[in-house]
């Protein structure tokens, strides 16, 4: 009877033994998926960011934002194939498809022989929506990567009509650089695709909002007349311009409609590469709480859907090469807080103060200009050696022949609002070790189903792997 009984009692412990398993497998599967990554978004960005709230609210220390909160936190490395520091393109595509590249590369090996499938095209083979959004063009490198196969990140045209050959449900950025086909007039404009595979394009958030009850496929971008490039950044945002929270809202909103097998989002917070192009501090900690309310949108959802959700937040590669503290054993984040617009917004002040004033500016017009944007002499209080290189700048930009506008990749601004951004930098004790890109680790944070999975050093090339593990693709 003894060997009858142990056998029952194991084959009922067996039983429920696996029982459990399966259901903790099936409560552990990642139904939803959000991956959020911040361009150029490196560990001080982030750390700056939350050094930043907390000296706003008066006190030294951090103020956490909601993704540096979540159970698991490590750092990967994002060297491409054939160079220590990485593009946006090759990194878009180890963080994409799991594979390095060469830079310049979208989606294809670094031979340009093969193309190489992202994460999403396997969440879309699997059966879930899927959504691909940026705050800057959707043809950019960073969201092509993930439906996209070109040799090169500047073939925007091309990059756009791949678009319509993934079938993903939801797009969403500033707009298209490359609309039309600039090397034969008569290919087909990239619109007519969109709209012969079904696609709806909405222009602007209640456009979308209109339009979006009745659609299967959606493009959502910028209003007429917008900056097709990007959305504006958030410290120079205006009512009625398009923002990242409102992408993100979209998006799930889109990919939850009529929907129960799941979905894949990609959110890229794409403008923060670009303040650190410009090594502005300000605008980048701006840029990075502003992710961070979009991700504030995804952690709702987990809320609701814990042990069916994966949200994973990280970084194509670092930017500038951001050094908090300089010289000084000491930080003054706070006084960034005067800075009310980018320096490329400045840029445009200046410019239209040009227009006004038919170009007959004097040093008070600055003055007054840089107080009102920078809290110069009202709040932030300048050397004389600060002060007198902003007066020789101002001659050489305004009583000089000719002005030689400030060059970074994605921007030329007026070397005066340059000049003033580098002071505020220096008096807030913010450092910049270049306006490229730099081979610094980025961050990785994750939280619900199949989190458990980002622990350890990671490569670049592993976070796409692990969240089709979470996800069963």
């Amino acid at each position: 009877m003894k060997p009858k009984f142990y056998l029952l009692a194991f084959a009922l412990f067996a039983g429920f033994f696996f029982a459990q398993t399966e259901c903790y497998a099936k409560t552990k599967t990642a139904k939803y998926v959000f991956y959020f990554i911040g361009d150029g978004m490196g560990v001080n960005q982030v750390n700056g960011t939350e050094m930043y709230l907390a000296e706003k609210e008066g006190r030294i220390g951090v103020k956490p934002l909601n993704f540096t909160q979540f159970p698991y936190a490590t750092f990967a490395s994002t060297y491409s194939v054939y160079n220590s520091v990485t593009c946006s393109a090759a990194a878009g595509t180890a963080l994409a498809a799991g594979v390095k590249t060469k830079n310049g590369t979208i989606g294809m090996d670094s031979l340009h022989k093969m193309p190489l499938y992202s994460v999403a095209v396997k969440a879309k083979k699997a059966g879930k929506k899927v959504g691909i959004t940026t705050s800057v063009s959707i043809d950019h490198a960073t969201p092509a990567t993930f439906y996209a196969h070109q040799p090169d990140r500047d073939m925007y045209y091309e990059i756009a009509t791949d678009l319509p050959k993934t079938g993903f449900d939801f797009y969403a950025g500033s707009g298209f650089l490359k609309p039309t086909n600039p090397k034969d007039k008569n290919a087909p404009e990239i619109y007519s695709l969109f709209k012969k595979t079904n696609y709806t394009v909405a222009k602007g958030y209640e456009d979308f909002k209109a339009k979006s009850r009745n659609a299967s496929k959606m493009i959502l971008m910028q209003k007429e007349g917008s900056d097709m490039e990007c959305i504006p950044y958030a410290i120079d945002r205006k009512p009625g311009n398009l923002t990242l929270c409102q992408i993100t809202e979209s998006a799930v909103n889109f990919l939850t409609k009529e929907n129960k097998n799941g979905f894949f989002l990609m959110v890229e917070g794409g403008k923060i590469d670009w303040a650190c192009h410009n090594n502005d501090a300000a605008t980048v900690f701006d840029e990075v709480s502003d992710m961070a309310d979009a991700v504030q949108i995804a952690y709702n959802f987990y809320l609701k859907h814990p042990d069916e959700t994966l949200i994973v937040v990280t970084a194509d590669h670092e930017t500038g090469g951001i050094a908090l503290g300089a010289g000084k054993y000491e930080l003054n984040l706070k006084v960034l807080a005067n800075q009310k617009v980018s320096e490329d917004g400045l840029s445009v002040k200046i410019n239209q103060l040009r227009k006004e004033k038919n170009n007959n500016i004097t040093w008070n017009d600055i003055k007054e200009l840089l107080s009102e944007n920078m809290g110069f002499w009202k709040k932030v209080n300048l050397t004389e050696k600060q002060e007198q290189r902003l007066k020789e700048e101002y001659i050489r930009s305004f009583l000089g022949d000719k002005v030689k506008l400030t060059e970074t990749l994605y921007s030329q601004n007026e070397p005066i609002a340059a000049l003033a951004r580098q002071i505020l930098n220096e008096i807030a004790m913010v450092s910049w070790a270049s306006s490229n890109h730099t081979a610094g680790y980025i961050p990785v944070y994750a939280i619900g189903a199949g989190s458990e999975l980002f622990h350890g050093k990671l490569e670049n090339t592993d976070i796409p792997k692990k969240i089709a593990e979470a996800a069963n693709y």
